[in-house]
């Protein structure tokens, strides 16, 4: 299967805006042939922990059915990132849309403690089976912590899917763990990160998938929005900027 990692820069706070940015890479992500699309953690909102009361929503929410068309339409997997209501609280959300299929939901599950002022966690993980692939989604902080990769080898899945907004600090640790857990569980490791600024910080992109030998198959740079694209078939990978 062909597997997206986008990396985006999106416009703090304004979802209209950054909905054009994912249709975008949405279509871009067909165009190449791809099954299934990952964007960075709060990818609609961009990630702006002290926003994200004020534009939490429901993973039913109606402005999200575009995104379902769309995976219908393109016959795509589509994973955003959301600011989830969960009652009067909100966790850091990512929203998968299958074609002709009810949407299924992820939260965040191990939350760096700058982030539980604002959020509070999941308590599920989720393992999908796309096509001959068990797939696992890590939300930026959980995925560099060994246990969370550990449970998803556990329930057997073989691709990790990380959705992070790191800085070049969290850049250089993830560049370290992501080889190691790609080697000891026999995973391919996938990464978008978002560039530009995000609550007093800056993303770094540098998305890339890594083999299941822990091998750099391909990286974007530091700047540029578009794909990265995985092909588990032939066990390579491709980078693809927006123009």
């Amino acid at each position: 299967m062909k597997i997206c990692a986008s990396q985006m820069r999106p416009v703090a706070g304004d979802i209209p805006a950054n909905m054009g940015k994912h249709f975008s890479l949405i279509d871009m992500a067909s165009g190449l042939g791809a099954d299934l699309i990952m964007f960075p953690e709060l990818s609609l909102s961009g990630y702006e922990p002290r926003l994200a009361r004020s534009l939490a929503m429901d993973a039913n929410d109606p402005c999200l059915d575009r995104f379902q068309q769309a995976s219908s339409a393109h016959n795509l997997f589509i994973a955003i990132g959301i600011p989830l209501k969960l009652g009067s609280a909100v966790q850091i959300g990512m929203v998968w849309f299958a074609p002709g299929a009810p949407r299924l939901v992820y939260a965040k599950q191990q939350l760096h403690p700058d982030e539980q002022s604002y959020f509070v966690p999941g308590e599920q993980p989720l393992v999908m089976e796309v096509a001959d692939r068990k797939l696992a989604p890590a939300i930026c902080y959980e995925s560099l912590q060994s246990n969370h990769a550990l449970t998803a080898s556990q329930m057997g899945a073989d691709v990790y899917l990380a959705s992070v907004a790191k800085s070049a600090e969290s850049l250089a640790k993830a560049s370290i763990q992501y080889p190691t857990i790609a080697r000891r569980h026999g995973m391919y490791i996938v990464m978008a990160n978002c560039v530009g600024h995000s609550d007093g910080f800056v993303c770094v992109g540098q998305s890339a998938a890594w083999g299941a030998r822990g091998e750099v198959l391909a990286q974007m740079n530091t700047d540029e929005e578009g794909v990265i694209v995985l092909d588990t078939d032939l066990g390579t990978a491709s980078v693809h900027t927006l123009k």
